[in-house]
């Protein structure tokens, strides 16, 4: 069940998991990085990579990143990481070695992604192409939101795939990728075995996320101000997310 608005701030890092091992699941984009116009535009903070690697020391090796974004997108931002990792929405999951957990993320059809393109080519804004989908940018023409979901919703009918709506963004995937997904696969692991899951996100596609920590006896904190949220906790931004973990 979501709630409309929480304003609790989280106990301390050393204190949410009340006695259990810590296992921290961190979304990326409005939660380690601030959000940008273009998934290219973000700014990533000098020194981030490292102290997220001396963070997954902390946690005995219990930290993993659930991005939207592909594996290889996001290690062009951040470098070759050797921490748990899940990208396309969950969909692609790897140990810190690399190794692939499951099978990979699917491509679109190319049907679907030559009508996305031409879309975005007729409403003015951004494509973006992905290893597990194609996404619809419109951060700096939010008048196009209604237009590009209601598009997305009637491309995925026609093709069999599956619409996640974000923060100016709407994304076309195949069905069943999604951030609790990973988590659940996450937990399954020995490595996390008797830890306490807490995911921080800030949008609505981490709504999974959270779902899944909860059920699994976690915590899930929300950053920023978005209201109806499944989340106990909440931390204003990006700096105080990494002022929580101590980055």
């Amino acid at each position: 069940m979501t709630s409309p608005f929480t304003s609790l701030s989280p106990p301390a890092i050393d204190a949410i998991a009340g006695g259990k091992p810590l296992a921290l699941f961190l979304d990326f984009d409005g939660t380690l990085v601030e959000l940008a116009a273009t998934p290219d535009g973000i700014e990533v903070e000098s020194g981030l990579f490292d102290r997220l690697h001396a963070l997954f020391d902390r946690l005995d090796g219990k930290l993993a990143l659930i991005s939207g974004r592909a594996l290889d997108n996001l290690e062009m931002h951040l470098g070759s990481m050797r921490i748990w990792r899940a990208g396309s929405h969950g969909s692609d999951c790897r140990d810190p070695a690399g190794a692939a957990m499951g099978s990979a993320a699917q491509a679109l059809p190319p049907a679907a992604i030559a009508e996305l393109r031409a879309y975005a080519d007729r409403a003015g804004i951004d494509y973006e192409a992905k290893q597990h989908g194609g996404a619809l940018h419109f951060r700096a023409h939010p008048d196009a939101e209604g237009g590009a979901l209601a598009f997305a919703e009637t491309l995925s009918a026609e093709h069999g795939l599956a619409v996640k709506a974000g923060k100016a963004v709407v994304e076309v995937v195949r069905p069943g990728a999604d951030k609790g997904t990973a988590v659940r696969a996450f937990m399954a692991r020995p490595e996390f075995a008797g830890a306490c899951p807490v995911f921080i996100g800030d949008d609505v596609t981490d709504e999974d996320g959270f779902a899944a920590a909860q059920e699994l006896g976690g915590h899930a904190i929300i950053v920023g101000t978005r209201g109806d949220t499944r989340a106990e906790y909440r931390l204003p931004g990006v700096k105080e997310v990494h002022e929580w973990l101590n980055l």
